[in-house]
């Protein structure tokens, strides 16, 4: 039985655990190939391996461990020379912001002061070491205490490697993992400004003209503007998901991919891993969404019938979604269904942002949920050969399966969010009237207002009328057994002793409505789905309905 590593991000852990293993370690030779820059800025979506390659690097460098069992096998150990060089030579730090957050900013400041306290207590025996300067003493005591001053806490970094330095006498590889998480926190809780300012002088004192530092490696998810965070930082480099030197190592590629389900004996699912978690392209290179491919597989090990999962939702509460869909200043209506439908937009793409600013322009927020994740670009040469991109445009869509699930549950959130303050009274009214014409009317208007998709099939329609009638007074049953079968919605007046049935369909053409309103009235009938209220009710109602992209029809049963 092979063990799949879900949630496991140490190196370490998962080649001495004897769990299944990626080889991305020839990102250590490619990393070292050049040593032009003194510190690379790596930026990808949440949940493509950053911090396990980190990991992999501190392991590779760190001069207190003996990492050749760790390596043996791998496609770094192979070159003999890197590794008689770089192979724990040298003094490494591996920091990581991802659990710095918090509701204020004195929350999330208490957050990273112990993130710092426990990187610099696994450091104890430069306490010991005479070659100490008293006064780093007594900064390293206070940090490691939390009780230093903001100061020191923005010469933290700095101060450690320079001590350091001093015991090992070589210079340090630094390495900090997600070191935006606290500047995207702070800015969704309101303390942006405050956060920035610690960030900054962190980042700076450590990465600006530091003699103790050999080399420096930084990960997050956007690359902030260089004038807001690494001002006046010199041999600076940053890689992104446009760029093309390091993706291959930030994922699965389909060939990591084929291997993976021939080791696990799961070919046969290839197609709906591919439909569902492939799909993104980082620079020119086709990837799969490590994070989704390792749980899914996973599941499918315990139970081959599972069927696949929205595993990367639950990384994020995709609040950029949801606040790009509620703006009032701007429409988007149409490129999202264009999206929606498997189509394209073409947008400019801003890199260089602040998390202050990423709302300032529609331009800024698809440019979010591109370097997020949410979306994609499509690559030249299956665009139409009229299209001609600048260097800042992109052609974005959606990557796959599973992020267009993300985008249509959190639209239909929105509706239903948005529905609740809309006056329903004509369409109830009609409901319980039997009056079919105005109803179609009404629901027909609701279906303008929302964001639809012609490829949502049955799904889409019911939760948008199960939504229209949820928080309206009413008790509203969604596919429960009644008679033979699951009737798709039930909508009782408990208090008026009234019930309305309805059935839904999809039609795939516009002059199938009627006739498929009779096919949804015909189940009713045969699967007696009406049978189980006529008892109870004093009013029982039958609807169908079918919709085809934003039209719709009612009939009722006569």
């Amino acid at each position: 039985m092979i063990d799949i590593p879900i949630g496991i991000s140490d190196f370490s852990e998962i080649r001495t655990g004897g769990y299944y293993y990626v080889d991305k370690s020839a990102f250590i030779r490619e990393l070292l190939r050049t040593k032009a820059s003194k510190a690379t800025l790596i930026t990808r979506p949440r949940r493509f391996g950053k911090t396990l390659n980190m990991s992999m690097l501190f392991a590779f460098f760190d001069i207190r461990q003996d990492s050749q069992g760790l390596f043996k096998g791998l496609e770094v150990s192979a070159d003999e020379a890197l590794c008689d060089e770089w192979m724990n030579q040298w003094p490494a730090v591996f920091v990581s912001f991802k659990g710095v957050e918090g509701l204020s900013f004195e929350e999330a400041y208490s957050m990273l002061k112990a993130a710092l306290s426990k990187l610099f207590r696994q450091h104890r025996y430069l306490m010991d070491d005479p070659k100490m300067d008293p006064f780093d003493l007594e900064t390293y005591k206070h940090i490691a205490e939390t009780t230093a001053t903001s100061t020191e806490v923005k010469n933290s970094l700095e101060t450690l490697t320079h001590m350091l330095e001093a015991h090992y006498q070589k210079r340090v590889i630094l390495l900090i993992d997600e070191y935006d998480v606290p500047l995207a926190k702070a800015n969704d809780n309101g303390y942006y400004s405050e956060m920035l300012s610690v960030i900054r002088g962190m980042m700076g004192q450590s990465l600006k003209d530091n003699s103790s530092l050999e080399l420096a490696v930084i990960t997050g998810c956007l690359r902030i503007a260089k004038e807001s965070i690494f001002t006046g930082v010199n041999n600076f480099i940053s890689d992104t998901i446009s760029g093309e030197r390091y993706n291959e190592y930030f994922g699965f590629v389909p060939e990591e991919v084929e291997t993976l389900l021939k080791d696990t004996h799961l070919e046969n699912f290839a197609d709906s891993i591919r439909e569902w978690y492939d799909g993104y392209h980082f620079g020119s290179v086709d990837v799969y969404c490590p994070w989704d491919v390792m749980n899914h597989v996973n599941a499918l090990l315990i139970n081959s019938d599972t069927p696949p999962h929205d595993y990367w939702k639950n990384t994020s509460d995709n609040a950029i979604i949801r606040s790009f869909i509620d703006r009032s200043d701007i429409d988007v209506t149409d490129k999202f269904e264009t999206l929606l439908s498997g189509g394209y937009i073409t947008e400019q793409i801003t890199e260089n942002l602040t998390y202050d600013m990423l709302h300032s322009s529609e331009s800024n927020l698809w440019s979010i949920l591109y370097l997020t994740g949410y979306l994609t670009h499509r690559p030249a040469a299956d665009l139409p050969p009229e299209v001609r991109l600048s260097d800042r445009e992109a052609a974005l869509q959606i990557p796959n399966e599973e992020i267009k699930n993300i985008f249509r549950e959190t639209i239909l959130l929105w509706f239903q969010d948005k529905v609740r303050d809309m006056d329903r009274s004509r369409l109830f009214t009609a409901m319980w009237g039997n009056d079919t014409g105005t109803m179609t009317e009404e629901v027909s208007q609701l279906l303008l207002q929302t964001i639809s998709y012609y490829d949502y099939k049955e799904d889409f329609y019911h939760a948008f009328l199960a939504g229209i009638f949820t928080g309206a007074g009413y008790s509203v049953d969604s596919n429960k057994e009644y008679g033979e079968g699951r009737s798709d919605i039930v909508v009782k007046n408990i208090r008026n002793s009234r019930a309305a049935v309805f059935e839904i369909k999809h039609s795939r053409k516009l002059d199938a409505l009627k006739d498929d309103c009779k096919t949804a009235l015909n189940r009713i009938d045969t699967r007696k789905y009406h049978k189980k209220f006529e008892g109870e009710y004093r009013s029982v109602l039958c609807y169908g309905i079918s919709f085809y992209k934003k039209e719709c029809m009612v009939l009722g049963k006569q």
